[in-house]
């Protein structure tokens, strides 16, 4: 392990290549997913478990040496935790600490597959060995996420190791800032945080800007619901978010950065905290950086959880250890920033594909994608969806195979109903738009926004007018409360929005609730208040005859709004099993064994513990008038 100071870029490249030489393709390994979702499940356990056996591995009465090593998120982690063996690239999935040993013997040893942990397609059955065999994998195209699930996150030798750092060498020995910059227009990446501001622009000016003093910040607080695409870059490849960060500072004359981290995101505070220290130790970072005279240092600053502080005017306000309030942006960041100074603020992802642009050239990244949105985006996929997870595919790509391909498809055969791109302001496309490309601008005329990544998947079962009633009860929570259209406006659509879905909504209240949307969206002075209204305005546009249902019939067509439904069983598939009273958690169920059951709509609660437990298909809900 090399701990001395790399001096100069040739040092590196030498170090680089021991690496590679020691790299033995066919030595036995395990590599354990230690991500958050993963670890929630055990996997730390696991990975213990694997390297207590690798400790006294023996095969045909001689040592073996088995490598057990833990990685970053594979990205079907709803299958976790996941577990790959090398030799073959073999794919476990929901491996527990019982199941270590056989995958020991069996895999590791002997070549042999465990069949009953292999990944199973859910349309046909079929188990698939290989991680490559898997559409959910085989479907993707993995730039940023590449080196997830293969290299160990908490040793900077292994990035180095694979590549990592050569990015940063040839900025620094071989291209001036300028040439750098270029590149970086040249791809027009834009940034992956939301806005999709094109980043070669905002460095420009920032490049440009008058004053001594300039910044760089990585934004990683992720507050949306169900994302978790920046978390999971951070804790399985913290180096490359660095060494972008590093070359974004040559590029526009910064000297000084700041990641800026959730707290709820610990494990990846812990891996950046480790990266940092391990770089300036190796001269990765801090003073005459690989002795090209480039001085560069970057900070960890935690965020308090503040979904507002995801704005960039509310994240500087943060970090200089004020209210995390946005201001009214009159002079751009770019100008006067964090502390008065010109600064660069970008995204995780967008700080993760800068060392890609210049090893590869902005042409290629710009090859990839569409014309108005190149390159590849990485999503979460979440909700009614048979392949929970992280992916990262080209722009452009229809949601269609996102959704059918890449996640499997709906559980329970039921049928797609809705996605909802951006977060919880961002908007929900139909199934009719199924095959529109996901891109910047397409996902904006349907009434929808990339946002950062997230994507939640609805299907049959779902209220479209509850589900606008879930995000907007967020966003008010998340309002900073500091201008009058967010503050109130938020509250009163989500008032309007109970209304209807307790059936006391009015046809008045209807046209309020669109105008109310409008002004919140013109008039709010941050993102927050101006994307708000997507959840409500995109359902108006695309679902506007469940509001109706909800508000003219006092129906809720999905049978999820309480107030507007009733449970009953049918005389005719009723066998008095007893098993619906059994569950009832209220006792609003009577009946003997054998008889005809009846529900009690003065007791029942609606939970639907009923429903889950018959086995007959005999407790109906009724959604009307009488209902």
């Amino acid at each position: 392990m090399v701990t001395a100071r790399l001096a100069t870029v040739a040092d590196l490249e030498a170090w680089r290549q021991g690496l590679v030489r020691k790299r033995r393709p066919r030595t036995r390994r395990v590599r354990v997913c230690i991500g958050t979702g993963c670890a929630a499940r055990g996997s730390r356990d696991v990975l213990a478990a694997f390297r207590e056996e690798a400790a006294t591995a023996r095969r045909g009465g001689r040592r073996v040496t088995v490598e057990a090593k833990c990685v970053g998120c594979h990205g079907l982690c709803e299958r976790g935790p996941v577990v790959v063996v090398d030799p073959g690239s073999f794919f476990y999935q929901r491996v527990g600490v019982g199941d270590v040993a056989e995958i020991f013997a069996e895999t590791v040893l002997e070549g042999r597959l465990v069949d009953r942990l292999l990944y199973a397609d859910p349309a046909t059955g079929q188990t698939v060995a290989t991680a490559e065999d898997i559409p959910f994998y085989r479907a993707q195209q993995r730039i940023v996420l590449a080196e997830n699930g293969r290299i160990d996150p908490t040793r900077v030798e292994e990035y180095v190791a694979v590549g990592g750092y050569t990015a940063l060498a040839k900025a620094l020995t071989s291209m001036s800032p300028e040439e750098v910059l270029v590149e970086v227009e040249r791809s027009r990446l834009r940034g992956r945080g939301g806005g999709g501001f094109p980043t070669g622009t905002k460095w420009r000016h920032c490049r440009e800007a008058p004053g001594a003093q300039k910044y760089v910040i990585c934004n990683g607080d992720e507050g949306d619901p169900g994302a978790f695409m920046d978390r999971s870059t951070m804790e399985g490849n913290p180096h490359a978010v660095i060494e972008g960060m590093i070359i974004g500072a040559y590029a526009v004359g910064a000297r000084e950065g700041f990641i800026y981290v959730r707290a709820e995101y610990p494990m990846a505070v812990e891996h950046l905290q480790m990266a940092l220290e391990q770089d300036r130790t190796r001269g990765l970072l801090g003073d005459d950086i690989l002795g090209t005279g480039f001085s560069f240092d970057l900070r960890i600053s935690r965020g308090g959880g503040a979904f507002v502080c995801g704005e960039s005017s509310a994240l500087m306000a943060s970090i200089e250890g004020h209210l995390g309030e946005p201001r009214a942006k009159h002079i751009h960041a770019t100008e006067s920033g964090l502390w008065g100074g010109p600064t660069v603020l970008n995204n995780v992802e967008t700080w993760a594909t800068v060392p890609h642009i210049v090893n590869r050239g902005g042409d290629w990244l710009a090859g990839i994608g569409t014309a108005g949105s190149t390159g590849t985006k990485i999503f979460s996929l979440v909700g009614k969806i048979n392949n929970t997870g992280l992916l990262e595919v080209p722009m452009g790509i229809p949601l269609r195979d996102v959704i059918h391909v890449i996640g499997g498809g709906i559980p329970g055969g039921k049928a797609f109903k809705a996605v909802q791109t951006g977060g919880p302001s961002g908007g929900c496309i139909p199934a009719e738009h199924l095959d529109a490309p996901v891109d910047f601008d397409e996902l904006t005329r349907l009434g929808s926004m990339m946002g950062s990544g997230g994507m939640i998947v609805m299907d049959e079962t779902t209220c479209m007018v509850d589900m606008a009633r879930y995000f907007l009860h967020f966003l008010v929570d998340e309002s900073c409360g500091k201008c009058t259209p967010c503050r109130e406006g938020v509250q009163q659509m989500h008032r309007i929005l109970e209304d209807i879905t307790q059936g006391r909504g009015t046809p008045e209240e209807l046209t309020s609730l669109e105008e109310l949307a409008e002004v919140v969206r013109d008039a709010s002075l941050c993102g927050l208040g101006t994307s708000a209204p997507n959840p409500v305005l995109s359902t108006l546009r695309w679902f506007r005859d469940e509001y109706e249902a909800h508000i003219l019939e006092r129906r809720c067509p999905a049978g999820v709004c309480k107030a507007l439904i009733r449970y009953h069983i049918d005389a005719g598939k009723c066998t008095g099993c007893m098993l619906c009273a059994k569950r009832c958690p209220v006792d609003a169920i009577a009946g003997e064994r054998k008889k005809l059951h009846v529900v009690d709509p003065a007791v029942c609660i609606k939970c639907g513990a009923c429903v889950e437990a018959c086995r007959f298909e005999a407790v109906l809900i009724a959604s009307g008038e009488g209902a």
